[in-house]
């Protein structure tokens, strides 16, 4: 089976497909002094264009993992996790505190979806 990379760099992929599914990993980049709800808004808008980019959408999510610096962050990110996802389309999700690289960060996604038609292999 092929692993199909978009936009390959020496350190990482944008998007990786594998067996139809597409993994990519988000964090704030327009503007990383934004608090909790400004990074995540950042890291959803950026999703969402990773998402096209592969045909598919939120509601084709599977899984996401969560990086987080402070849990006192945790209240401001369920409250637009829960605004951002179409209802009943909730991934499956883990959510846990660690040391970012960059401290300006506060939180990192890592997201699992279903890819498109183009992109599935049978």
């Amino acid at each position: 089976m092929d692993v199909q990379r978009i936009n390959p760099t020496a350190r990482w992929s944008d998007v990786t497909i594998f067996n139809g599914m597409a993994h990519f990993v988000e964090v704030a980049e327009a503007d990383t002094s934004a608090d909790m709800a400004g990074q995540v808004s950042q890291i959803f808008s950026q999703a969402e264009e990773m998402l096209a980019s592969v045909g598919s959408d939120k509601s084709k999510l599977v899984s996401v993992t969560i990086y987080v610096t402070d849990f006192a962050n945790f209240d401001a990110l369920n409250v637009a996790w829960e605004a951002w996802l179409p209802e009943g389309c909730a991934p499956s999700r883990a959510c846990v505190k660690v040391e970012l690289a960059n401290p300006d960060l506060l939180v990192e996604m890592a997201f699992v979806a279903a890819a498109g038609a183009e992109y599935q292999k049978v």
